[in-house]
Parts: structure tokens; sequence; C-alpha cells
């Protein structure tokens, strides 16, 4: 999955939670392989640097940003329709909406995180997966990708919340993908959602900040970029429904 140059050319690919290192990372990598990008966040300024650095890097690129409410659902299918109408096409939808909260035990848990959590991983799955399903399943490519955590296969004490949402994310998304296999029938499906696994991610800023630290088992946001611009250099009927583990499975 090394999502070579030139495997999205002419490909339309959102990415939902744009302005974070792993968004940068993916709008670069998505504009090296050919697409034409279009990024979403709800942080207008970090947006806007995440996108003049992609397009900056990648000379000739069309990388361009909304601001969106990923939990309002008009907002969401606004935005997948407008993109569908200024480009004709819409090949893929990336979610890269993260957040993370816990506790040391169990018991420790508080109830709030849930309430945080349940907004930034499981509504922002529901309204993107519901807005794209339509301009996803008209696409000879579609594909949608949700970035999810190992940990939602096997959850920590300190982690029931965040473990509980992922789990959450991915059981929404595996819905989306019996869709198209149902929509595929016996020809398989045409578009495909498909879940990569992480342990947690690490970049650059991070390593400085703790030259010591080994990150052992976390993926690099570089490699996940390249892992999700490989999701379309694999057939519709291999990837959707499938977890593709960038790190041990549990």
């Amino acid at each position: 999955m090394d999502g070579s140059s030139g495997t999205l050319d002419g490909a339309v690919v959102a990415v939902a939670g744009a302005a974070g290192p792993a968004g940068r990372a993916t709008l670069l990598r998505l504009a090296e392989a050919g697409a034409t990008v279009v990024g979403a966040d709800a942080d207008p300024q970090r947006l806007a640097e995440a996108v003049d650095a992609a397009a900056a890097v990648r000379g000739g690129a069309t990388v361009t940003g909304d601001t969106v409410d990923l939990l309002d659902p008009a907002a969401t299918r606004h935005w997948a329709e407008r993109i569908e109408k200024d480009f004709g096409h819409v090949d893929g939808l990336v979610h890269l909406v993260g957040g993370w909260r816990g506790g040391a035990t169990f018991a420790a848990t508080d109830p709030a995180d849930w309430d945080l959590l349940e907004k930034l991983l499981i509504r922002t799955v529901q309204q993107t997966s519901l807005a794209f399903h339509g301009p996803l399943s008209r696409s000879d490519r579609g594909r949608y990708v949700l970035v999810s955590a190992a940990g939602a296969s096997r959850p920590t004490a300190g982690n029931a919340a965040y473990a509980a949402a992922k789990a959450a994310a991915e059981a929404w998304t595996l819905a989306l993908a019996d869709d198209f296999r149902k929509a595929g029938a016996e020809q398989g499906p045409k578009a495909a959602a498909v879940i990569l696994v992480v342990k947690a991610l690490v970049h650059d800023a991070m390593r400085a900040e703790r030259p010591q630290a080994k990150f052992a088992g976390f993926t690099d946001v570089k490699e996940l970029a390249d892992a999700i611009a490989g999701v379309w250099k694999r057939p519709a009927t291999e990837v959707n429904g499938n977890r593709l583990w960038l790190t041990e499975k549990p």
C-alpha cells in the first residue's frame, strides 16, 4: 500500500479533519498521487495553513479547504453536494477527525469524556458517511476511509469511553461497507468502506518534544498517508468491509 504517484489521477477526495498533523500529511500525499483534494476542519486558520502547505509543496495540484461543522447534518450534506457539483464527482472521503480522553483507572472515567468523544468520533462519522454515501456510490472508485485505533478491539481500563467510541465508529463504517456490498450484488462492490487501524500516531513535532521516547508500535503520519493513498490501488472487493492493520493486531 505505497500509494505511488499517479494512483489518483483525476480523483476528487475529501478529507475531514484536515488541519491536524495526519490531515496535513494526507492532503500532501493525496495531491502527490494526482488527486484534487478538498479538506475540511473546524479551525479555519489551521486549515488554511495545511492547504497552503500542501499546495506549495505539490505545485499545480488543486488543494482547497472548507470550514465545515461536521456535527451539522445540513452543513455536511451541503459540503458533499458542493464538491460533487464543483468537480463533477467525489471519489473518496477520508475521516481523520480525532480526539482522546481517558483516565488512569476505569473507576476514574468521567462521563463527560463520552459526551465529547461521541461527538468527535461517532457523530462526525455518521454525518460524513450519510452525506457522502450518494456521491461515493456514483463514483467508479469511491472509498470511505476511517482511521481507527487498536484499542477498539482490546479496550483498556482507563480508555473505556475512547475505545467504545472507536468501536461504534467502526461498526457504523462496516454497515456502510455492507450497503456497498449489497449494491454491487453479484458483480461485487464498486465503492468500498475501509478501516485503517493504528495503535497511535506520531509525527516530527512529537519526536522533537520527546527525543528519548521510542513510540513503539506508533504509526508515523506519513506512513498513514501512504496507506490511505494506497487504498485506491486495491480493488473495492478486496478492501470493502475490512480492517487494514498498520500496527500489530492485539
